[in-house]
């Protein structure tokens, strides 16, 4: 034997007991009950605990509406803008998955797409956002609300975004007075919003629109149904773009 050739058995011998490791892994997983392995399972669809460069993508969520957070491709243009609300989206999402123990995560969407990105929160009727029929935010509502507003405020800067607010409801929503219609509500959910987040630290400047558009702008996902309840929802786009001073 040549010398200093005696350490090569060392690599065989790593190998053979990584694959013993595995062996007997997957051998105490097929030995135990149905709920373990379904706790195994889970783990593994969801192992992106913390959100990073290389975990962005989608994000899978337990009994959910996934928070997607899919990159898509973009005009050389808005490129420098563009990063920046990258990385607000990273942040946004680390925040709500933060908070697994409060937070539902069938209430929201988190999706980057080829505007900006697009936050959606849903009124789901087991965790809303606002009093039936009013607009009138829940305590649930204000903490969303909330956290979006203090990730947006930390990214300000002169190259920042601009934000778009959209109020919308189902077909057969009714307002809780006589004179409060879907236009009515949807409108004045988006106005609510707008006001917390000032409240919160977004700079006036940074908000482009501000509308509510009734049932008339309905889910994609849930164009055969447009009672949904998730057709009652606010939608947050957050586009790259210059704020004025």
């Amino acid at each position: 034997m040549a010398a200093g050739g005696g350490g090569a058995w060392k690599v065989a011998y790593a190998d053979f007991v990584t694959a013993m490791m595995a062996l007997f892994l997957v051998l105490w997983i097929l030995s135990q009950d149905e709920k373990i392995k379904g706790d195994v399972q889970q783990y593994f669809r969801t192992r992106y605990k913390s959100v990073t460069k290389q975990s962005v993508g989608i994000i899978p969520i337990e009994n959910a509406d996934m928070i997607r957070a899919k990159r898509a491709h973009f005009d050389n243009a808005s490129a420098i803008p563009l990063e920046h609300v990258r990385r607000l989206n990273d942040d946004l999402v680390r925040a709500f998955v933060a908070n697994p123990n409060y937070i539902d995560m069938k209430t929201m969407s988190v999706q980057m797409t080829d505007e900006g990105l697009l936050i959606e929160f849903f009124n789901d009727p087991s965790r809303r956002l606002f009093q039936e029929g009013e607009s009138k935010m829940t305590e649930y509502g204000k903490v969303l609300f909330q956290i979006v507003s203090w990730t947006l405020a930390k990214h300000d800067s002169r190259k920042s975004t601009l934000i778009e607010i959209e109020g919308h409801t189902n077909k057969s929503f009714k307002g809780r007075r006589e004179d409060e219609d879907e236009w009515t509500v949807s409108t004045s959910r988006a106005l609510a919003v707008r006001k917390l987040m000032s409240k919160e630290g977004v700079k006036p400047q940074q908000f482009h629109k501000v509308t509510g558009h009734g049932h008339k702008r309905p889910l994609k996902g849930q164009l055969n149904n447009l009672d949904h309840p998730y057709h009652n929802r606010v939608s947050i786009m957050v586009r790259p773009g210059q704020v004025d001073s």
